[in-house]
């Protein structure tokens, strides 16, 4: 089997590149931005906005996996029209590229984000959303739609999966446990937008991406599924855990962010009972091997640029 994924070069598209190839899956990356961690990949450069270029990267496969995006809100709320066309009309991309190929099989990363606005206690994939009322919320619930008119349409057979709310490593800096993490390291002062009582059900990148590869069973055709975690922790205890992990850190509040999404109780019991998937990593564990990866990665740099230092020396 090939698999194409748009953005495998990313946070959560290079752990899943990961998973497909200890499946065994042939994997081709399409992406803006060169994956530096494999070379046992197919790479195509380019954009979701290159209709052609999609296709012909295409060529071929088997499944999609399309999860290339802008991913952080600051980033929607700061650049609409371009998110707009990335995460909305770059989706139309895909799949008119998979409708011209014969591609069938599309796997597309969407988010619990959609059920920010939805009352409820325990929300699943039967629960009837409300109207967003962020903008990245509405590219993604579009997203999802397009899929679901490509299916009754033109035959296609996606699977929408919600994530979490991901960390681990390899995450983007601009997302909450990084950026915690970065300053603690660095002896500044931890500040929380809010109160710090705003909750996620944080998602560990690796089970997450495991979800992804479980994704392929023929019973995910047509399908929805939630990948949440099962820790419900807010944003304080966030600060707290990268407190206790780092032994730094001087935590304060500020003014709440804009359009933040305060966090729901979303069930994933169906990802359970029909793919098998449950998150295993519990989240201060997760946080112990994301500081551990950072810490590993500043070393090296120091490294690289130390040999670079003394050869420029030595010569």
């Amino acid at each position: 089997m090939r698999a194409l994924v748009t953005g495998g070069s990313g946070f959560i598209g290079s752990h899943l590149v990961d998973q497909l190839r200890d499946r065994q899956v042939i994997v081709r990356v399409y992406d803006m931005v060169y994956p530096t961690r494999r070379d046992d990949i197919e790479f195509y450069h380019g954009s979701l906005m290159d209709a052609e270029a999609l296709r012909m990267s295409m060529n071929a496969v088997d499944v999609v996996f399309h999860l290339a995006a802008v991913a952080d809100v600051k980033d929607v709320l700061e650049n609409p029209a371009e998110s707009e066309a990335i995460n909305v009309r770059g989706t139309l991309n895909v799949l008119e590229a998979m409708r011209r190929t014969g591609i069938k099989r599309i796997i597309y990363g969407s988010t619990t984000w959609v059920y920010s606005d939805t009352e409820g206690d325990e929300l699943d994939e039967e629960t009837v959303l409300a109207p967003p009322t962020h903008l990245y919320t509405a590219t993604k619930l579009t997203s999802e739609l397009y899929c679901r008119c490509y299916q009754e349409l033109y035959g296609l057979e996606p699977t929408v999966l919600r994530y979490g709310i991901p960390y681990g490593p390899r995450a983007r800096a601009g997302a909450v446990v990084p950026i915690f993490v970065d300053r603690a390291l660095k002896g500044e002062t931890i500040t929380i937008a809010g109160d710090g009582s705003q909750f996620r059900n944080f998602v560990y990148v690796e089970d997450l991406a495991e979800g992804n590869a479980l994704a392929l069973q023929s019973i995910a055709k047509g399908r929805t599924y939630n990948l949440d975690g099962t820790e419900r922790v807010t944003i304080r205890e966030i600060a707290e855990t990268v407190q206790r992990v780092t032994g730094q850190g001087k935590i304060e509040f500020g003014p709440p962010r804009p359009g933040d999404f305060s966090g729901k109780v979303i069930s994933s019991r169906r990802a359970a009972e029909e793919l098998g998937w449950k998150p295993k990593v519990a989240f201060e564990e997760g946080v112990r091997r994301y500081v551990d990866w950072y810490q590993a990665m500043k070393d090296d740099k120091e490294r690289q640029w130390a040999s670079v230092d003394s050869k420029i020396t030595a010569g």
